[in-house]
């Protein structure tokens, strides 16, 4: 055999190094162990037993998702930690408007080349965010892929199923006008809009290592890197203990104005007051910083509120009381109308504070 032929490693691809993630993942896995699922990796699939679950007559319900270039900012930065959270976050809080429980998730790593450490990192995320969701990390895919990506570059991609008995998805078929909308807190921008941040710091000359202009106690990188809140188990005990939610959506990409309206029936539409939404300091420093309009920020970004709900109007109290024992913010935003033909379906009072 020629000194001179080629190998796998030789090429980029370096088999140890992935099996090595995987000695050091498995630990990490193990944690998200859950009733019906024993969370163990190494198989050609993961198994989840629905009966030891707990569920009689169970409809499934998938998502997936990435984390945008949020990515990016981890990659720069050197913090991984926390941007498996965000992973997470994405698909389980899409899973729990429906009404579902988040059972088990599975995770995309790609890489140009694989740094077992950094894996293991981000695969720590991950495990945490399944743990705040109560779902079960199950399996996974890590793909060294030199010429795609750019040395230690990566990319995510996040798959989640949950369930909910048949008869208990959401939205309701009973959303009227008179239901009360109720906005729940975000952590900050989770994990939509980040081409237009990044855009923000490169305009103001900052570097990542800099104070946050809206926080200086911390760098601006590990600001807005803040990880996405996960809301199922405050979601899932506010439809447990109340009877009264009828709908939730995930503020994600498009804002209020995209999201809200999917949620909805076509004769009912959301108005909400801008004034009443508690601004955090990181939108008030990308609006000016940026330039940015009030109805770009409220298109592109959550601007302070991670998710809402539409609930009965005699029980609105009810349901805010469950969420703020669960540790969430909630506030009244506004109400559901009548639609009106050729109106925009959500519409405003009040400014935001930016």
């Amino acid at each position: 055999m020629s000194k001179k032929g080629l190998t796998y490693a030789k090429s980029g691809v370096d088999i140890d190094a992935g099996n090595r993630m995987v000695e050091l993942i498995k630990p990490l896995v193990k944690a998200t162990a859950r009733p019906g699922a024993d969370a163990e990796i190494g198989g050609f699939g993961g198994l989840f037993d629905l009966k030891r679950a707990g569920f009689k007559d169970p409809v499934l319900v998938a998502a997936n998702d990435g984390v945008g270039t949020k990515v990016k900012i981890a990659i720069e930065t050197g913090l991984h930690a926390t941007i498996g959270i965000d992973l997470v976050a994405m698909s389980v809080n899409d899973l729990v408007v429906q009404g579902a429980e988040p059972l088990f998730f599975l995770d995309y790593f790609a890489t140009g080349k694989l740094d077992p450490e950094i894996g293991a990192e981000v695969v720590k995320g991950i495990a945490e965010g399944c743990r705040q969701a109560g779902c079960a990390l199950i399996g996974g895919e890590t793909a060294e892929m030199p010429g795609i990506y750019r040395g230690n570059d990566y990319d995510l991609a996040g798959f989640a199923v949950g369930a909910a008995e048949r008869g208990a998805i959401l939205p309701r078929d009973d959303i009227r006008a008179g239901d009360v909308i109720l906005g729940i807190a975000s952590s900050g921008v989770h994990s939509n809009g980040y081409s237009l941040v990044r855009k923000v710091v490169v305009r103001s000359k900052l570097k990542w290592s800099a104070p946050a202009p809206f926080d200086k106690k911390r760098k601006l990188g590990a600001a807005v890197l803040t990880p996405t809140r996960i809301y199922v188990k405050s979601c899932l005990a506010a439809i447990r203990g109340t009877g009264a939610v009828k709908a939730f959506a995930h503020i994600t990409g498009g804002g209020f104005p995209d999201n809200i309206p999917r949620v909805l029936p076509k004769n009912v539409s959301a108005r909400i007051d801008l004034a009443r939404i508690p601004v955090p300091p990181v939108f008030q420093w990308l609006a000016k910083a940026g330039g940015i309009a009030e109805k770009e920020m409220l298109r592109t970004f959550n601007c302070g509120i991670g998710m809402i709900a539409v609930v009965e109007a005699r029980a609105a109290d009810k349901v805010a009381a469950v969420f703020k024992r669960e540790g969430e913010s909630v506030v009244r935003l506004g109400e559901l109308v009548a639609a009106a033909k050729g109106k925009p379906r959500v519409t405003y009072t009040g400014h935001l504070d930016i």
